[in-house]
């Protein structure tokens, strides 16, 4: 039985040139997981600067997952503060290579609901065609709650934050995304 987890990884400030040099073995590290792969991808301050990785992965367990992100090179060297991994559940069914809007075009967001109290947010929004990848956020053993993450194409950072509901969440975070991974 696999699991998918989504492991998001906050860089360091100022990490970027340290992130620039281990690029190749950034995503030499990634190839060995690309069956495995369901979204990958940087996020990014308003100005262009890296602020992060995101991958969401369809692993074994919840060790592998863990050995996953920090046996990641970046996180190795330093580039990241900390890293956030949790069990999530494909709602969509598919990968971000699946999604019809392709690699480019539009923007793109990471939206992490941080959860706080009764689950919400557990079935997919009905108008979907601008989804990427949807699910939620669980405990290890996937019977507790533990918020939502999302990508999305998005006019703009705060019509993505109103993919979630807002007062069922104790934060919302909202990230410049975009399709990570070789060309």
């Amino acid at each position: 039985m696999r699991m998918e987890f989504l492991c998001y990884h906050r860089d360091r400030p100022d990490s970027e040139t340290l992130r620039d040099e281990l690029l190749e073995e950034h995503w030499s590290y990634m190839d060995q997981y690309a069956k495995e792969m369901i979204a990958r991808g940087p996020t990014f301050a308003d100005d262009d600067t890296a602020t992060g990785s995101l991958h969401i992965v369809d692993l074994p367990d919840a060790a592998t997952a863990r050995a996953f992100a920090f046996d990641e090179p970046n996180y190795q060297a330093g580039v990241y503060r900390d890293v956030l991994v949790r069990r999530w559940r494909n709602l969509l069914g598919c990968t971000m290579w699946d999604f019809p809007g392709g690699r480019t075009g539009g923007n793109r967001y990471l939206v992490i609901g941080l959860g706080a109290g009764q689950a919400a947010d557990l079935a997919v929004p009905a108008d979907r065609d601008e989804l990427i990848a949807y699910g939620p956020l669980l405990s290890d053993d996937g019977t507790a709650w533990l918020g939502t993450a999302v990508l999305v194409r998005a006019p703009d950072a705060q019509t993505a934050r109103t993919i979630l509901t807002q007062d069922r969440y104790a934060d919302i975070e909202v990230h410049n995304w975009q399709f990570g991974g070789r060309s």
